[in-house]
């Protein structure tokens, strides 16, 4: 399960989330960054907040209101078997209140946090204060053969006055308040994992629920391997995916400019920081963390398979196999591209073909780059430029410029995004013509429009795009 997100609406709330945090020790408090100074974690809005920790399945402890919860996670509810516990607490601690999630441990976490804060949970479902147990989740290493329309009749029959017997063994049934006897109208039997379910399924009714006994399995070290693009710098760009692998992750590994990105994420984790040009030692080092059993994040800024660390990891794994890395879980989590960054902050430069280029000649030679360089601007596509200048490059851009001229008008327009994202952040545009060294360096990317690109005055800002149709 994901950690237990603890949200607070005000610093004074902050008491009663860290007694919880002694209860659940790896749950995170959220604090409203306009109210509260210690909290783990900021958030600038309640209700978008909660609902997409809810949908990333986070167990949510509010500490506030429960109308405040209800009105926020009411759009989302479909399916009671998959909602995360959702708990409300009043801010005094005075009340513990279970809203939703009772099938997967709502009102068993309510229990812990009420008997903490020594007070009485308010357990409403009328099922579990009658019997002391719930028939529809039962405890972990059982697991419920029946439907849920089948269970719940069940139940109800129950509550109605129908006795029960019980055939098997399992303490939380023995132990709880069911009604028994001997000629009992219901039937309860729990089987154990061997045994197998088409000799049971036919049995399953209203009148007949089974329990059967989980296998304990046995455990593997299997780690996980997330290669994840977190925008260019804003929070903002970072996708809701991105900001679960991160909450998740024990291991942080990459460039130490990229993991001070996601610092709010890092805190109590372990970070493996280095510098630049390292990317094959660093996608070894996180592959080895890996096949211990770590939950091992690469940070990439922008998208991780943009010029980014996706291809280093794989790279790795193409030229060097190595049989402990055969049962690593790898995935790669897409992120917003500087390049769509620049372009959404103008308009939309790239709304048509366009192509994607780097002028670092450090991992490819100077004649491959001009080669394309030439073929895309013949092509008539708008073109994206990452590196395009660093301290020991200067010369490369007015090489490319010199080629694109040979297809473009100097009149082009040109965007120069700088630091998207970021303190700093800046985007001009110039034309083809104006375009120097001077105006770039390796946190610049450039937008070279095609033959089409526009520039529009629209009321006080000037936009630039390139149409849809191609005529």
């Amino acid at each position: 399960m994901k950690p237990t997100i603890i949200i607070v609406l005000g610093e004074k709330s902050i008491a009663i989330a860290r007694q919880i945090q002694t209860v659940i020790p790896k749950a995170i408090i959220y604090g409203l960054a306009s109210r509260t100074q210690t909290a783990d974690r900021e958030y600038d809005k309640f209700s978008e907040t909660a609902s997409e920790l809810f949908s990333q399945g986070h167990p949510i402890i509010g500490i506030c209101a429960a109308g405040i919860l209800i009105r926020s996670l009411a759009p989302l509810l479909s399916d009671k078997r998959a909602e995360p516990p959702v708990i409300a607490i009043a801010e005094d601690g005075s009340a513990v209140v279970p809203l939703l999630g009772g099938l997967n441990g709502a009102n068993e976490l309510a229990r812990a946090i009420a008997k903490k804060l020594q007070v009485q949970p308010a357990i409403t479902t009328t099922g579990e204060l009658r019997f002391q147990t719930s028939l529809l989740a039962p405890p972990k290493g059982y697991r419920l053969l029946n439907d849920d329309e089948q269970a719940k009749t069940f139940l109800a029959d129950l509550l109605a006055g129908a006795s029960v017997q019980i055939i098997g063994d399992a303490d939380w049934l023995m132990e709880s308040n069911l009604p028994f006897a001997d000629q009992a109208s219901h039937l309860i039997e729990v089987i154990s994992s061997e045994l197998k379910l088409e000799i049971i399924d036919s049995k399953l009714s209203s009148k007949y629920l089974v329990y059967q006994v989980e296998a304990i399995p046995v455990p593997t070290i299997t780690g996980k391997l997330s290669i994840v693009g977190t925008g260019p710098g804003a929070a903002k760009w970072m996708s809701p995916e991105v900001k679960a692998i991160l909450e998740d992750a024990t291991d942080f590994v990459g460039y130490k400019t990229y993991v001070n990105l996601v610092k709010e994420f890092t805190k109590g984790k372990t970070i493996h920081a280095s510098d630049n040009r390292v990317e094959l030692d660093r996608a070894r080092l996180a592959l080895d963390l890996a096949t211990v059993g770590k939950s091992v994040v690469i940070v990439s800024s922008g998208d991780a398979g943009i010029y980014g660390m996706a291809s280093a990891v794989f790279e790795v794994l193409d030229h060097e196999p190595d049989p402990r890395w055969s049962q690593i879980d790898i995935h790669v989590a897409p992120g917003i591209s500087a390049v769509q960054a620049a372009a959404a902050a103008i308009g939309a430069p790239i709304g048509h073909d366009f192509c994607v280029i780097s002028l670092s000649d450090i991992l490819k030679p100077w004649e491959i780059i001009e080669q394309r360089l030439a073929a895309v601007a013949e092509a008539d596509f708008a073109i994206a430029i990452y590196n395009p200048i660093s301290t020991q490059r200067k010369w490369q851009l007015t090489a490319a410029k010199e080629i694109l001229l040979k297809w473009r008008s100097p009149d082009t327009p040109v965007i120069l995004g700088h630091k998207m994202g970021r303190k700093g952040e800046n985007v001009r545009v110039i034309t083809l013509a104006e375009l120097v060294p001077e105006l770039a360096d390796m946190q610049t990317v450039i937008i070279i429009g095609s033959s089409k690109t526009k520039s529009l005055q629209w009321c006080d800002r000037l936009r630039v795009y390139t149409p849809r149709k191609y005529d």
